[in-house]
């Protein structure tokens, strides 16, 4: 099941500061335009989907090759400096808000 709403947040690393790079399935977003900085977390205002969790037949059809899964499932990666050193933040996990 994949949902779909209208807002998602996106929590920060706990040590990412600006200015950082944000990516959605691999493509640079541009502040003010496709997200916003509140407090320490990402807000996007364009639906992100995340794939639910796969149910025991599922997991079973995919182990025996019948099926495979291909949902759609957006992931958000945050580029960053701390320390003097650059920092990637991979699969960020979205929550509707």
């Amino acid at each position: 099941m994949v949902r779909v709403t209208g807002a998602w947040t996106v929590p920060l690393p706990p040590d990412a500061e600006e200015p950082f790079e944000v990516y959605v399935n691999g493509v640079l977003q541009q502040a003010g335009v496709d997200y916003e900085v509140e407090g320490r977390a990402l807000r996007f205002v364009r639906p992100l989907a995340q794939e639910g969790r796969l149910g025991a037949l599922r997991w079973a059809s995919m182990f025996l090759g019948l099926v495979g899964t291909y949902r759609k499932h957006d992931t958000v990666d945050v580029a960053y400096q701390a320390g003097g050193r650059r920092k990637v933040a991979s699969n960020l996990r979205p929550s509707a808000s």
